[in-house]
């Protein structure tokens, strides 16, 4: 059951959006999603699922498909990338669910961009990337 796992407090890992030259989508600057292990240990059998909800101009409610990623580890002190992301999403909540192991311990966060928050204005150099984009630890 559910309410017999012990979930740990995740820390050391983060996720990051940044601009990308190399995803480019219809002539605009494209975006990349990229997880970070900042710890001194792999992480194993990682999820990332991914969706964005929130409300259109027109006050309609949107959410967008869920997409999710394997990933069977990510090294140490490394940064993968996970997927590009449209622009046209970012006035949404972007949620990105990541659940791993370390060993036989289990680890789950979500991390919830709000809307209108990954701008350039909001960019920080992130050292694992060696580049900047916006971080949510």
């Amino acid at each position: 059951m559910k309410k017999d796992i012990v979930f740990d407090p995740v820390e050391g890992v983060s996720i990051a959006v940044v601009p990308d030259e190399n995803v480019a989508l219809e002539g605009q600057p494209g975006w990349q999603v990229y997880l970070l292990n900042h710890n001194d240990h792999e992480l194993e059998n990682v999820i990332v699922s991914s969706n964005g909800y929130g409300t259109a101009p027109d006050g309609q409610p949107v959410r967008t498909s869920t997409l999710r990623h394997s990933l069977l580890t990510v090294p140490e002190q490394a940064a993968v990338a996970v997927e590009p992301i449209d622009p046209g999403l970012f006035h949404l909540n972007n949620q990105y669910w990541v659940s791993y192991y370390v060993g036989r311990q289990v680890f789950d966060k979500k991390f919830i961009f709000v809307p209108d928050s990954i701008t350039p204005d909001n960019l920080t150099h992130i050292a694992l990337l060696a580049r900047p984009g916006v971080l949510h630890s």
